[in-house]
């Protein structure tokens, strides 16, 4: 597979008689089939060679290769004296090594769990994720978006459950609540409720603990929704350009939000399975994973019809938007919508007034389609709402119609 980067026999040869030839050819196939570019991978399959050369030289054998060794290679970079390779390019030398020592535990060189950035999982916090899992069916990113806080709780408090009292649990979540918002601070106490109440099934606390964790002030259906215009809507869609790759994934995108209001974590989830182009409809897998089905304008359709034909790369994959740059695999997570979205939103010249562009146009398709006549009911079949107090929130930016029901204030 090397010879897809290379054309010279001897350069080929030389590449393959080098410590890291045994696992070149492997590498240069998952670089071509995860769609680098060529000067991209024959930067990485040199970071590769460099790697292994520098490893031989401190007696480490390529199975034996940890992530701290990556750590002291980049270290090693700024004063490499390695013949033939230099330190040029830094940045690309140590994330094509990673690269590489990751592609080695895939092919079972380096031991699984040996190649990681993250710090191990505490066993409580592991038992807590395979619990939610199977009683409660709760996503992969609802469950990392816990484990920041359930990991500063064991940090805190330690990790004997046996120790934990009202008072050291609400003293936590005061002193965490302190550094953000109130959306972060809900966040943070459903976590630890969460988890008091897995450990008082598991018998490992008291039962009613989870009772003394009070959650952040805030006043049902006190702030209204931030939301654009039609016209501000109509821009944005604009604004992602039909003739280019990611101008067309972005005009998908874009539509999915402002027509028929999905979250930006449901864009990241769409299957190809999940596209019904005979009867028109898209099924999408909200909060707690309930599956609904959307009609398919032909709008939308057009749209993504013009992605998957045109310009999405056939990866092995069945995830439905991917990236623009390789590794080409699926969306990494609801933040990556929000930065495709606001791209489109600067070239529109359209500036929300609030964080989470994404999340705009999922208020700005319920905001429209109030003013143009539909009901709550509707609106909430739409944003797959369980409650309809949850849509109420949308019936306070009529102002035309408060108008109308408001009554004059009484003379002094």
């Amino acid at each position: 597979m090397l010879t897809c980067y290379y054309t010279s026999p001897q350069f080929v040869a030389k590449l393959r008689n080098s410590p890291a030839g045994p696992y070149l050819d492997g590498f240069a196939e998952e670089l071509k089939e995860a769609g680098y570019a060529q000067l991209t991978a024959r930067r990485c399959i040199r970071a590769a060679q460099h790697l292994l050369h520098w490893a031989n030289g401190k007696q480490i054998p390529p199975h034996a290769l940890r992530e701290t060794d990556i750590v002291r290679f980049k270290r090693h970079l700024p004063r490499c004296q390695c013949r033939p390779y230099g330190h040029a390019d830094r940045p690309s030398l140590e994330s094509g090594a990673r690269l590489f020592l990751g592609y080695l535990q895939r092919i079972g060189v380096v031991p699984t769990g040996c190649v990681d950035d993250n710090p191990p999982a505490p066993p409580l916090l592991k038992a807590f994720r395979q619990w939610m899992k199977a009683q409660r069916n709760t996503a992969e990113a609802t469950l990392d978006n816990y484990g920041r806080a359930i990991r500063e709780l064991l940090r805190t408090m330690g990790e004997d459950p046996s120790g934990f009292d009202a008072r050291g649990l609400r003293q936590f979540v005061l002193e965490q609540s302190r550094h953000g918002g109130w959306a972060k601070a809900q966040t943070m106490v459903t976590a630890v409720r969460a988890f008091i109440r897995f450990l008082i099934a598991q018998g490992q606390c008291p039962a009613g603990l989870d009772e003394a964790i009070l959650a952040p002030a805030h006043w049902h259906l006190s702030a209204l929704p931030r939301y654009l215009s039609a016209e501000a809507i109509e821009r944005i869609v604009g604004a992602c350009d039909p003739t280019t790759p990611v101008g067309i994934r972005g005009r998908a995108i874009v539509l999915l939000l402002a027509r028929l209001g999905l979250r930006a974590g449901d864009i990241v989830t769409l299957r190809l399975g999940d596209i019904n182009w005979e009867q028109a409809w898209i099924r999408v897998a909200g909060k707690g994973r309930r599956e609904h089905r959307l009609p398919l304008s032909q709008e939308i359709g057009d749209a993504l019809a013009a992605y998957l034909t045109g310009v999405r790369p056939a990866v092995d994959t069945d995830r439905l938007f991917l990236r623009s740059r390789a590794p080409l695999r699926g969306l990494g997570s609801h933040c990556a919508v929000s930065v495709i979205v606001a791209q489109a939103m600067r070239r529109a010249g359209v500036t929300p007034a609030t964080r989470g562009a994404a999340h705009v146009l999922r208020h700005s398709a319920a905001t429209n389609l109030l003013r143009q006549g539909a009901s709550l009911q509707d609106i909430a079949a739409l944003l797959r709402h369980r409650s309809i107090e949850t849509t109420a929130i949308y019936a306070k930016v009529d102002v035309g119609l408060l108008k109308q029901v408001a009554q004059p204030w009484p003379e002094v």
